[in-house]
């Protein structure tokens, strides 16, 4: 998944024809935390874990990411998607710089008094290196609203009260309104915008979505409520299909209830990994990373990918479909609606002041399209694809801030 991120880097990088050793300093992370988690369980046996949390860059703010629980969460996983928020927070221009992290634990297994002592010995171990002016936390996979109220609390038992010391906390324990659908939100004004690229609009378009968790759920009410047509959504169980359209309200519901799509009445059953191959005119894969690859990109049959998820598409998927003429949204910009509410959970944290749900939604659909504007310019002023041209923004944007807080003699060229 690095190897991916910095590939993608590199090729916007040969753009500009950005130094090499440019390319090495903006890379490079600020700080890598690993610690050792050790707590007991309910039954009194000891729980050992390890937690992980990466700072790629600051130079234009604080340190901002999510924090993920899951077996396979390491040091290459936290430092990749750090360095993916480095880029999505530029994009679409909110004043962080990027951070990733978690714990490699199976909240599945573990009871919530298990989770909560994991996760406030995780902050007592990290409480010097994060805060509201330093690194600011957010939900991520296994992650919720209660987690990051556990960290608002005990980080504010060290450093006093703090809000503002993670986002995507309880509305009742000052978190945003807006906040929970927020990326899903975002996902869907990406869809708008590339569907007018195409000529297009939502109403009639047909989706296939991957992956019916929190993003995918709300991306497909809301792709739904503007006319589109969610024909199949599959997830890790399996999946279920309705070429008239799947009814969202009730497979939400089905959903929540049974943690999976699979077995909805209101559909015909199919294999989870068929999604991805699906007849439809966007796919949106809202899962984990790797779901395209270059095993099955070939067969892909939507015309526009909207990337809700962080890496779902390798590098040699990327190029697969590039070739075939797809348009892809590429996750640093399609799925920045989260941490651009994120910062409007902030700055009413610092302001101590609460917006109002339509201005939290009017904001981030003027943040959104504005993104994809600037994103869609640069694609067209340096002829590439809108992936390519993401992270040329993105670069241009971290390397003029980093430039302008210190004297360089060199000369840097950064357009």
């Amino acid at each position: 998944m690095l190897e991916a991120s910095h590939h993608y880097f590199h090729q916007a990088a040969d753009v500009i024809g950005l130094a090499p050793k440019v390319r090495e300093i903006l890379l490079t992370p600020n700080r890598v935390i690993k610690v050792e988690i050790v707590e007991e369980a309910d039954d009194g046996q000891l729980m050992h874990y390890t937690g992980f949390r990466v700072q790629h860059n600051n130079a234009r703010g604080p340190c901002k990411g999510g924090l993920r629980y899951h077996p396979t969460m390491d040091e290459d996983h936290a430092a990749a998607l750090a360095n993916l928020m480095t880029w999505k927070t530029a994009i679409v221009d909110v004043p962080f710089g990027g951070a990733k992290g978690g714990i490699d634990c199976d909240p599945s297994q573990m009871s919530r008094f298990e989770l909560e002592r994991v996760t406030r010995r995780f902050v007592e171990q990290c409480k010097e290196i994060i805060g509201p002016t330093i690194d600011i936390p957010a939900p991520d996979v296994n992650t919720n609203a209660d987690v990051m109220a556990w960290i608002m609390d005990e980080y504010s038992r060290h450093a006093g009260f703090s809000p503002g010391v993670v986002t995507g906390k309880p509305l009742h324990l000052f978190g945003s309104d807006g906040r929970e659908e927020a990326t899903g939100r975002g996902v869907m004004y990406a869809l708008e915008e590339a569907l007018r690229d195409r000529g297009g609009e939502i109403s009639g378009t047909t989706v296939a979505l991957q992956g019916f968790g929190n993003v995918g759920s709300h991306a497909a009410r809301l792709i739904a409520e503007r006319g589109g047509k969610i024909v199949a959504v599959g997830d890790h169980v399996g999946g279920v299909s309705n070429e008239a359209g799947l009814d969202v309200t009730a497979l939400v519901a089905w959903a929540t209830e049974h943690r999976t799509v699979a077995g909805f009445a209101g559909g015909d059953a199919f294999e989870g990994p068929e999604i991805i191959t699906w007849p439809a005119d966007v796919l949106i894969p809202a899962a984990l990373e790797d779901a395209i690859d270059e095993n099955n990109a070939a067969d892909v049959r939507a015309q526009i990918i909207i990337e809700a998820a962080n890496a779902p598409t390798t590098p040699e998927a990327n190029a697969i479909l590039h070739d075939k003429g797809v348009l892809i949204v590429p996750d640093i910009l399609a799925n920045a609606g989260g941490v651009t509410v994120s910062y409007f959970e902030w700055a009413q944290n610092i302001q101590q002041f609460r917006w109002e749900l339509d201005r939290v939604n009017t904001e981030l659909e003027k943040y959104m399209r504005r993104a994809y504007g600037s994103v869609r310019e640069v694609a067209r002023e340096k002829n590439v694809d809108l992936r390519t041209a993401a992270f040329v923004l993105a670069i241009q944007r971290v390397g003029r801030a980093a430039l302008s807080r210190r004297s360089v003699h060199e000369t840097i060229d950064l357009s």
